[in-house]
């Protein structure tokens, strides 16, 4: 079963599943900077094993949508238009590949914030 885009099931410590930060209220929160290497997490590799997993060719570092996939989260336009609206955004959601851009940017950029390591070909 696909659980729905919140900004809590995109958060890090989601995808860090050995993370002890994972049941922690604070682990998302925008005011706690990342400290040292080890609250650096290389999100790469989970999102690699994570689509190797589906067994289908998702491209998680261009597409929001695939990326929802890779997490076994509902990537339904519905549901984009509830994560658009979470997030803030302020365009036209029905203008879906724009709002799919910008998702992206606003998910990688949440995942740099709560320590996600984003590979250099990825930009914020």
């Amino acid at each position: 079963m696909r659980r729905h885009a919140t900004r809590r099931a995109l958060a890090l410590p989601t995808l860090d599943k050995a993370s002890s930060q994972a049941s922690s209220p604070s682990a998302t929160a925008p005011s706690t900077a990342p400290t040292g290497s080890a609250s650096n997490v290389d999100v790469a590799p989970i999102l690699d094993k994570a689509v190797a997993a589906k067994g289908e060719k998702l491209e998680w570092k261009t597409s929001i949508v695939d990326l929802m996939k890779a997490l076994d989260i509902d990537s339904s336009l519905s549901a984009r238009k509830e994560l658009a609206k979470e997030l803030g955004y302020s365009g036209d959601t029905n203008d879906s590949a724009t709002m799919n851009i910008w998702l992206h940017k606003q998910v990688m950029a949440k995942l740099a914030a709560n320590g996600g390591k984003l590979p250099d070909d990825i930009k914020t």
